[in-house]
């Protein structure tokens, strides 16, 4: 039984798998204050509200936030007697090729969500991952990350846009009714919402114009579905994506015998 973490600068996510099956997810704020007891009374509080009686014999972690991973590793330690596979380190072998710069230190959830990727759908993907920052990620013809753009993620343009303009209020992220605001709301609503669906359409076009074919776009992350309300931004959305791309590159290693 394994227990999949990611962990992004907003949010941490805890999922339970039986080899290919998911049991259950949950979410809890990124904190790096947080300790080893914390997260397993927090865990554990959890399964036993949703009876979920398993008993967690392996640990696989992904961690855009360097200083939890300790307190993660202690946990996996301490309560499941396992040391956790983490991505990222030299011991975590990938089932892909990662195609950068010499130096270049990829992110974690990228190469977990290119894993995932071409798992699912194959290659040629751009993966689009809205999160504190939104992401597209370029899987090639063979699995390969081979790079991508980094842009600022939704709710941080939000934040930004209210707290250096003193007269405009925060707002939810929501598709309006009309492209034309009436009002200042309505007005920041419009700009965030197209702005980002023409933001995405032009970087996917850009990224199929250089590589010279067709990709299709896969989707994840919270704010992914209201995108593609009424407007086919992508081909393929996975709730999910990272988490099975924690369990592809788990199996990996336990097939190579580095676990």
């Amino acid at each position: 039984m394994l227990l999949a973490i990611d962990c992004g600068n907003t949010n941490t996510v805890f999922s339970i798998w039986d080899g290919e099956h998911s049991i259950a997810n949950w979410r809890t704020s990124t904190e790096h204050q947080r300790t080893a007891d914390q997260y397993y009374v927090w865990l554990s509080t959890l399964m036993s509200f949703q009876k979920v009686d398993v008993e967690i014999t392996d640990v696989i972690i992904s961690s855009t936030v360097p200083r939890v991973v300790f307190n993660l590793r202690v946990f996996a330690d301490r309560y499941f007697n396992c040391r956790p596979l983490v991505v990222g380190r030299p011991d975590c072998l990938l089932p892909v090729d990662v195609r950068v710069d010499g130096g270049t230190q990829v992110g974690p959830d990228r190469l977990v969500n290119t894993v995932a990727g071409h798992s699912l759908f194959g290659g040629d993907l751009i993966v689009v991952d809205f999160g504190t920052a939104t992401t597209f990620d370029v899987v090639d013809t063979d699995g390969a990350y081979i790079g991508g753009v980094i842009a600022p993620g939704v709710n941080l343009s939000l934040e930004a846009l209210h707290q250096a303009a003193a007269a405009l209020p925060h707002v939810d992220v929501t598709k309006p009714e009309r492209v034309i605001g009436t009002n200042t709301v309505a007005c920041m609503q419009s700009g965030i919402f197209w702005g980002y669906v023409g933001l995405i359409n032009g970087i996917c076009d850009c990224i199929k114009a250089e590589q010279g074919r067709q990709m299709r776009v896969v989707s994840t992350g919270g704010l992914a579905p209201l995108f593609q309300q009424g407007h086919a931004l992508f081909d393929e959305y996975e709730e999910f994506l990272t988490m099975h791309g924690l369990t592809v590159i788990y199996k990996y290693n336990k097939d190579n015998n580095t676990l």
